[in-house]
């Protein structure tokens, strides 16, 4: 078919319009093919045995993609990766080396999630465990994007997405370290989405409150130690007090939110920071 032809001839007017694939960097086709959006696509999840990382890894093998889920707890990511077809992957992220060991060549999506909490004052704060936070937190998502973006760049098309937090658009008393890892995170994602841009990658942070997992569940008990209050008034009084929704977030909420920066109607969003906070940032 002609298809600098404005006539129309000798073709169904009922018909739908041919599919145009993409070019990089480019809008996703109209009439994008049939199938799951993520068929064919690689994924690497970091922290994906528990909480956020494992409702990602879910959410993208729903959509077609295959997963690596990587994590320090072996036992759970393979847990994971059974659930969903995927490759379970061991690895200390505050270890260079094993950071620098991750296969990453050929991976379509990189989700950077991995991450752990430290509460107390900055005058009593460890210089050692705020050192680990930043290794984990910000120094891995470095290493792992500085070698998945030239595999990325070649093949034309590349999603980033860094678990960042409220946090790392506003900061709390006694969690220096990882407010310090979250903000800079958000820097990286912005010289990301700006580098990657000519090539068809995006990257975005998405920035939860609360959410119900483990590192949150170690938090109440942290502040309720920081504050000098009981455990069941630190959600109320501290965690959601300046929420405007009263509850905390379900991890599957963060995941629909990654996939739909994955999916084939976000290639113009990059280089943002989605909050997902019950309108704490409103204020």
């Amino acid at each position: 078919m002609d298809s600098t032809s404005s006539s129309g001839a000798g073709r169904r007017t009922d018909a739908p319009p041919p599919v145009r694939p993409a070019e990089p960097g480019g809008p996703a086709p109209v009439n994008p093919p049939q199938g799951r959006p993520l068929d064919g696509r690689t994924a690497l999840v970091t922290g994906a045995a528990s909480g956020i990382g494992r409702a990602c890894a879910v959410a993208l093998a729903s959509a077609g993609a295959h997963v690596r889920v990587v994590d320090i707890a072996a036992e759970g990511a393979e847990e994971v990766a059974a659930l969903i077809g995927g490759t379970a992957v061991t690895a200390d992220l505050s270890v260079a080396e094993q950071v620098d060991a991750l296969t990453v060549d050929d991976v379509d999506i990189v989700v950077n999630n991995a991450g752990l909490q430290h509460v107390a004052p900055v005058h009593e704060f460890p210089p050692e465990r705020f050192a680990l936070i930043q290794r984990v937190m910000l120094e891995a998502p470095f290493r792992i994007l500085r070698r998945a973006l030239p595999g990325m760049y070649r093949r034309g098309w590349g999603r980033v997405v860094n678990i960042s937090s409220v946090h790392g658009l506003r900061a709390s008393p006694y969690k220096s370290a990882y407010v310090a890892a979250k903000h800079g995170l958000e820097g990286l994602s912005k010289v990301v989405a700006l580098e990657g841009a000519p090539h068809g990658v995006t990257s975005n942070c998405v920035n939860p409150g609360y959410v119900r997992t483990p590192l949150v569940e170690g938090q109440i008990a942290d502040q309720s130690r920081a504050h000098g209050i009981p455990p069941e008034e630190v959600l109320e009084r501290v965690l959601l007090e300046r929420s405007a929704v009263k509850r905390l977030i379900e991890p599957e909420e963060v995941g629909a939110a990654v996939l739909w920066l994955c999916g084939p109607h976000a290639g113009s969003v990059s280089g943002s920071s989605m909050p997902m906070d019950g309108a704490w940032t409103a204020h």
